[in-house]
């Protein structure tokens, strides 16, 4: 066994910084794993594509009636620009786009408290909406103890239109609501526009099957203002370790890793990398994707994206080495879903968390939710299911994505349903 949990939570620690798509933090991050790769004994490969990049300049919200006051807000990234002098408006809250609700928007500015996705984002504008303001926090935070989480806005999301949007902590709109805000301005100022993103790639040669490859993937972009240790500096370190395992034990399959940036931006490294290697594909067997695993109180689970063959075979692994762990077939928001939706099964390995053991997508994703001995076991298994695939004799798993798997992977892209 070559998996070392104090080598990984090491190299966790080097990764102990916000790393967002297409800023210095990315690129530092991309370099690192370069350097790693090296000092194992790699040739690595840096490929940059073009992300969305933006800069919020002035994120403004002001009650003008029937009283006056400024709250502290953050703009979402990528959801445009507010006129010049802001949009004054009546403030209108609602708990659902339902057709409902939606009647009640036409011409205002609407406060939301649930999650936003492309569906409701595209309702609020087609409704007319004039902008939207967001909710983050907790009723428990204390002023002075915390600052906003900076959000954005996914390309998904924006197909549609955009409406200027901001974010507000949720004991400021409480006050808002119970002192009855009629009439608010809402300013928003940003730069928008794209920058470089980078996926580094390592491979090794098969040396039986050079022709058969199996791709491992880790995104290792963070979000606005987290140090994304859970999700995902722990998927980073993991498959780091599983490259150094074949470059000890040389692989009959041609092993491929791709340490994917911008995922957090929806996808868009792995994305990049389909795009970019057509006519590599064909030769990719099966996806190994790695995303959030350490937590020490947690469940493992592996989520696949093929066929019941495929289920079959992980579960019965997982069995045969004493390792307990939830199998199932579905899709997972992650790297993986580029590689099905050209045909190519996909295993997505994680561990959930017990309920407020951990946070994702915020400034408290940090170290001290990652535990050394949970990610180096959940490694230890991936080593072991990794030797069993990339060894075999005949490769056991049909280069298939079965149909109930594609309408999935369809419905998340946003693409028509098409048989693969």
């Amino acid at each position: 066994m070559d998996i070392s949990a104090k080598r990984m939570y090491d190299l966790l620690k080097k990764l102990n910084f916000v790393r967002l798509s297409t800023t210095e933090g990315e690129t530092k991050a991309a370099n690192m794993i370069a350097d790693e790769i090296r000092a194992i004994g790699g040739e690595p490969v840096i490929e940059t594509f073009k992300a969305p990049h933006y800069e919020v300049k002035t994120a403004k919200l002001e009650v003008l009636t029937p009283f006056k006051k400024e709250y502290e807000v953050k703009g979402y990234g990528f959801s445009g620009n507010a006129a010049k002098d802001g949009i004054e408006a009546e403030l209108v809250y609602v708990d659902s786009f339902d057709e409902i609700n939606l009647r009640s928007v036409k011409g205002k500015i609407v406060l939301f408290s649930g999650g936003i996705n492309a569906d409701g984002f595209e309702k609020l504008i087609k409704a007319g909406a004039l902008a939207l303001v967001g909710m983050a926090g907790d009723f428990r935070d204390k002023k002075g103890s915390y600052d906003l989480d900076e959000r954005m806005l996914r390309p998904s999301m924006t197909e549609k239109g955009v409406l200027p949007a901001v974010c507000v902590h949720i004991n400021d709109a409480k006050s808002m609501i119970e002192k009855g805000a009629k009439i608010v301005r809402l300013t928003l100022e940003q730069e928008e526009g794209e920058a470089d993103s980078r996926n580094v790639i390592a491979e090794i040669k098969g040396t039986e099957f050079p022709d058969e490859v199996i791709v491992y993937t880790a995104h290792y972009d963070s979000v606005p203002f987290s140090h994304g240790m859970f999700d995902n500096g722990t998927g980073t370190v993991t498959i780091l370790e599983i490259y150094r395992h074949f470059m000890k034990n040389p692989p009959k399959r041609t092993v491929r890793f791709i340490w994917c940036g911008s995922e957090e931006r929806g996808l868009l490294g792995s994305k990049a990398y389909v795009a970019a290697h057509e006519d590599l594909l064909e030769k990719i067997r099966l996806c190994i994707n790695v995303d959030m695993t350490g937590p020490i109180f947690g469940r493992d689970c592996l989520r696949i994206t093929g066929e019941e063959a495929l289920i079959h075979a992980v579960d019965y692994m997982a069995k045969e080495e004493g390792f307990s762990a939830s199998v199932w077939q579905d899709i997972y928001s992650s790297d993986g879903i580029p590689f099905a939706d050209k045909g190519i099964p996909a295993i997505n390995v994680l561990r959930q968390a017990a309920g407020g053991l951990t946070c994702i997508h915020c400034r408290t994703d940090v170290i001290t939710q990652v535990d050394a001995k949970s990610m180096a076991k959940t490694a230890a298994f991936l080593e072991t299911i990794s030797d069993r695939f990339v060894g075999a004799t005949v490769f056991p798993i049909t280069k298939k994505i079965p149909d109930n798997m594609v309408e999935k992977v369809n419905k998340y892209l946003g693409k028509k349903n098409e048989q693969k």
